[in-house]
């Protein structure tokens, strides 16, 4: 009777075990060509930022006239779905994207006509809402009849850019394999290091935070600045002192402050509310925006927003 007791309780553990790997959070990934590939293919479209023309990966070109495109990266996508990572495709955000047509890349103020843009990738960025970018390079090599393939694959935290995880190699020469099999063949050695590494990241994420970036300008036309003071304390001030309180252990750096510009880095934002719902830098910011609306301040204020990882609060008008 013991023994069955003991093995009941022994299984209910490896249950309770189960249950709670299975309800693990892991970051959400989508696979995109990288830049340098599709630069290297033709496949860019230049776009106006701010006045500098640059060139950006014309994704949607990219789908449509490389069949390779897409079995390459339903292959990549396949072997992170078999190691349970949720996964946004790429194809579908780009044509809810073209699709919507409330999409708007320019905002401008109410009041000045200032304006600031957003770049097609910070807005498939929105548009995908994943917590990683995996960024996928690779080249078929031609060796006489044989083939191989040598690939760079990327892990860009979406909201920030920076590289977390990478794994690059070349793959055993083949007679006849199609490429999406050769790559798998390649990219399968460097996985689960790989996988280790996106995985250590998030957990990073989910006990001290995502981070984002904060900036705070102002419009011309506003008579106050961030040396405005409010009941004997100076604006910019009180903004840092809103961020200790609402970011996750006080975590913020102070990168740049002017009395017209302030800029903060390494914002550390919860991943989830209370509600359980996933945190990005404009529901975080809003609340920012609303303090400073709110009295005493009574700050009109326009939030803008570039990808999901950061928003700019333009103080004195909407």
């Amino acid at each position: 009777m013991k023994k069955q007791i003991h093995r009941g309780i022994t299984y209910c553990i490896f249950l309770v075990g189960i249950i709670a790997y299975s309800q693990a959070k892991k970051p959400t990934l989508m696979v995109v060509p990288s830049d340098a590939w599709c630069i290297k293919n033709g496949y860019v479209i230049n776009f106006d930022d701010q006045g500098t023309m640059v060139q950006i990966p014309d994704y949607q070109k990219a789908f449509q006239q490389d069949t390779d495109v897409l079995l390459v990266i339903s292959q990549i996508n396949g072997m992170m779905a078999d190691r349970g990572f949720p996964l946004k495709n790429m194809e579908s955000a780009i044509k809810t994207l073209k699709s919507n047509s409330a999409e708007d890349n320019m905002r401008s103020s109410k009041d000045s006509g200032s304006a600031v843009t957003e770049s097609p990738i910070d807005a498939l960025k929105k548009i995908a809402k994943a917590d990683i970018i995996m960024q996928l390079t690779w080249v078929v090599n031609k060796t006489g009849p044989k083939k191989s393939i040598t690939f760079n694959l990327q892990g860009l935290d979406a909201y920030t850019d920076k590289q977390i995880a990478t794994a690059a190699g070349t793959g055993a020469p083949s007679f006849s394999a199609e490429t999406p099999v050769l790559l798998s063949e390649a990219v399968l050695a460097h996985m689960d290091k790989f996988t280790e590494r996106l995985q250590t990241h998030f957990d990073d994420m989910f006990e001290n935070g995502r981070e984002i970036i904060v900036r705070i300008q102002k419009w011309d036309d506003w008579d106050g600045d961030l040396e405005s003071e409010f009941d004997g304390e100076v604006l910019s001030f009180i903004i840092e002192d809103w961020l200790a309180d609402n970011t996750v252990k006080g975590r913020f750096s102070t990168t740049d402050m002017t009395e017209s510009m302030a800029l903060f880095e390494q914002v550390r934002i919860p991943l989830y509310n209370d509600k359980n719902r996933a945190i990005d830098a404009r529901r975080y910011t809003y609340e920012l925006s609303k303090f400073l609306k709110n009295a005493p301040y009574n700050i009109p204020n326009k939030l803008v927003m570039k990808g999901l990882g950061r928003a700019t609060i333009i103080l004195g008008g909407k």
